[in-house]
């Protein structure tokens, strides 16, 4: 189908949710992609940080077309092979005890939340299921992934919100003191703020709120949806902050493309969940799972380690443009945020960019790049320079 054709069918027959670009991408490989008419884009945004192997790869796309030969899906009242390797290699690479297995962030962090409160009420029954969680924060879309998220654009429409959620500033202990109480059971935070602007938090912070959890028997919930899986260069970003959480969160980028998630929960917490206490019907899916494993294994330390310089290095590249438009960069690895100056908002910029062969995202009020953890060299100077071509006049 031609361009057209398929923008007018999604407007005939999909919801209008999404507020999409004028793209529709046919196929890729590594971090190049082309649309339906063949024109060529470098790829910093990999699905919203999902495509970690990027496009194309072919042990990644192998170890799906094995597994759906062989199994497609058994559900959880079996036992199948994949979801028990996926299990085992996240928790032996992070020191968890533990791991269920979900199908988005917004649901792995809604079986967070669930496990802390159950973890509360079992040791100190009823009243005790407040979550703090941080302003700019964003934990999902879901009415109480919405709720624990630390941002009023966010809170309309969907009322009632649930209950149980207060919010701190980040980096402030003294913020989050003024938010604590008796009724509280966890802390909930992203250790770099995605949709807030790829914020990270100050290493002290997480340290004094981890050891406040400690003091007070909270549970120090992390939500690694999105900085999880390599992206700020080791496999999971409390490896890089001398922090060890009671609850983990993950998805985007585990399974390289296909739905998957979930959390891993450390020895206080590995038994709080019991039979029927929490499930989901496609959790652990085996072709998933399969995918995940792929994954994990091309994470190597050289592989970390590479995500780490190419991230410095796109920084430097981009600083070194010195464009009126654009400002300072932050974030951790190839997680990165550009401030936006001037009378263009981000989205402007985005358009532009994307309509010229760059695909970017935005985060809070700046730009947001999310690669492939596999783009090369070549493709990171082929995106520098369409951002330098598109934006010098601006």
């Amino acid at each position: 189908m031609s361009f057209e054709q398929i923008k007018q069918l999604d407007h005939q027959y999909v919801m209008q949710s999404y507020g999409r670009f004028d793209v529709a991408i046919d196929h890729g490989k590594g971090a190049t992609l082309w649309d339906v008419e063949g024109k060529e884009y470098i790829d910093f945004t990999s699905g919203i940080g999902v495509c970690s192997l990027g496009y194309g790869d072919e042990e990644w796309a192998k170890s799906i077309y094995d597994q759906a030969l062989k199994l497609g899906h058994i559900s959880n009242l079996f036992y199948s092979e994949p979801y028990i390797k996926a299990a085992q290699k996240l928790c032996e690479r992070t020191g968890m005890s533990n791991a269920f297995f979900a199908n988005s962030g917004a649901e792995s962090n809604e079986g967070m939340i669930k496990l802390a409160r159950k973890y509360s009420f079992d040791r100190y029954g009823k009243g005790r299921g407040t979550v703090i969680t941080l302003n700019k924060s964003f934990h999902g879309r879901t009415i109480t992934t919405l709720a624990a998220t630390g941002q009023d654009v966010f809170h309309n429409y969907f009322f009632p919100f649930t209950e149980g959620f207060r919010h701190a500033d980040a980096n402030d202990m003294d913020s989050l003191e003024s938010v604590a109480g008796h009724d509280v059971c966890a802390v909930m935070m992203e250790l770099v703020q995605g949709e807030g602007g790829v914020l990270p938090l100050d290493a002290g912070f997480v340290q004094k709120v981890a050891a406040l959890c400690a003091e007070r028997d909270w549970l120090l919930l992390i939500d690694e949806v999105q900085t999880g899986v390599g992206r700020t260069g080791s496999l999971f970003a409390f490896q890089q902050y001398g922090i060890q959480p009671d609850v983990v969160s993950f998805a985007k980028g585990i399974a390289g493309g296909l739905p998957f998630g979930g959390i891993m929960a450390n020895e206080k917490c590995a038994g709080v969940f019991t039979p029927a206490t929490h499930a989901t019907t496609f959790g652990g899916n085996p072709i998933a799972a399969a995918a995940a494993c792929t994954v994990l294994d091309r994470l190597d330390d050289d592989m970390l380690a590479q995500v780490k310089e190419k991230g410095a290095y796109l920084r430097e590249q981009i600083e070194a443009l010195n464009l009126p438009c654009l400002g300072a960069t932050r974030g951790m690895g190839l997680m990165i945020g550009i401030e936006v100056k001037g009378e263009k908002t981000n989205k402007e910029l985005a358009a532009k960019l994307i309509a010229n062969g760059l695909l970017c995202l935005t985060a809070g009020p700046g730009l947001r790049l999310l690669p492939p953890l596999t783009i090369t060299k070549e493709e990171m100077d082929k995106g520098i320079a369409i951002m330098k071509q598109t934006l010098s006049a601006i």
